[in-house]
């Protein structure tokens, strides 16, 4: 290899280093949440959703979930926004009581991730029980307006 060669590969390396770099933190400065009112919006939208699925509205639930949503229940079916709403409009996951604690946020440019305890009283299609999650849900902003991308659930070990 000539020595000019050598060079040019060296400047070409610092060079894509360089505009990696620049790219990275001007992302990183465009979409990475501000202010407290991020974490307050994406705290509420994740309320409204709570509050639909005990009582659902498909036009609430709508405007909540992305509509790429994949939602992952404890037992390994994934639903779609389609099934999703479905599924809680019909009945067949009926929700009467849904009490959220232990609830964890973090933000990361226009992505939340929300960590949280389960417990809920149900009535999946006339049938009365209970259930014990923790979950993980995992928002996006589009739009201006924070929505569900994907959501995914495991039992809490007895």
């Amino acid at each position: 290899m000539t020595k000019n060669k050598a060079i040019w590969m060296v400047r070409g390396s610092l060079l894509a280093a360089a505009m990696a770099a620049t790219l990275a933190g001007c992302a990183g400065t465009a979409n990475t949440p501000s202010s407290a009112n991020d974490r307050a919006d994406v705290t509420a939208a994740a309320e409204r959703l709570r509050a639909a699925m005990v009582d659902p509205s498909a036009a609430v639930l709508d405007a909540i979930v992305a509509e790429q949503l994949s939602y992952g229940h404890s037992g390994g079916r994934v639903d779609t926004k389609q099934s999703f709403i479905g599924d809680l409009v019909n009945g067949k996951s009926d929700f009467v009581t849904l009490d959220l604690t232990d609830q964890t946020v973090v933000l990361t440019g226009d992505v939340a991730l929300i960590r949280h305890a389960l417990n809920a009283k149900t009535n999946d299609s006339g049938t009365p029980g209970t259930v014990s999650l923790k979950v993980l849900q995992v928002w996006q902003r589009q739009g201006g307006q924070w929505r569900l991308v994907a959501r995914q659930a495991v039992r809490t070990p007895t």
